[in-house]
């Protein structure tokens, strides 16, 4: 991928991250639903971080038209299905979704799904190494971001259900 594409690939991708974050902001003030206000709030923080590590690297690159030295390579791993299941814990079994919750989270979740395939696309464009393992990073923390969504939408849909599933309760017939 040449400079040019590349620059407009980071603005896109800083569009997207601010976007989004405005996105999760707004749900969670919106949202009564403790489970929506943890996660919308903790997957914005993240967007933040993203945000901000795209910013220094666009920066740089626009000045020296190629991966800087001293962008970190790292970024916070926030394991948002921990958030998940620790607020699940805490939470009143009886607390209520609406469809706005609902909503809300299908919409985050495609938005994770792109953001997966476009971090996975700028990774393979990359000759350099660093910013292959740097895009792909980003990537897997998208996928890390989709999977949870999804699990809040499935736990949303049927708590009941959900709860089954995920603590592998066994039924005795007997």
């Amino acid at each position: 991928m040449d400079n040019e594409k590349r620059l407009d690939a980071l603005e896109v991708a800083l569009n997207n991250e601010i976007r989004e974050r405005e996105f999760y902001l707004k749900n969670a003030s919106r949202t009564n639903n403790t489970l929506g206000k943890e996660m919308f709030g903790r997957i914005a923080e993240d967007e933040v971080e993203h945000y901000e590590r795209l910013k220094q690297l666009h920066e740089q690159w626009k000045a020296n038209a190629r991966w800087p030295e001293t962008v970190p390579l790292e970024i916070n791993k926030t394991n948002v299905r921990d958030v998940l299941l620790d607020t699940l814990k805490n939470i009143d079994a009886a607390e209520t979704t609406d469809a706005d919750d609902r909503e809300a989270v299908k919409i985050a979740a495609e938005f994770e799904e792109k953001g997966v395939k476009f971090y996975k696309d700028l990774a393979a464009s990359s000759t350099d190494p660093r910013e292959k393992a740097f895009f792909e990073l980003l990537s897997s923390i998208e996928y890390e971001h989709y999977l949870s969504l999804r699990d809040a939408e499935e736990y949303f849909e049927n708590p009941a259900g959900w709860f089954v599933k995920t603590e592998h309760l066994m039924w005795d017939g007997g």
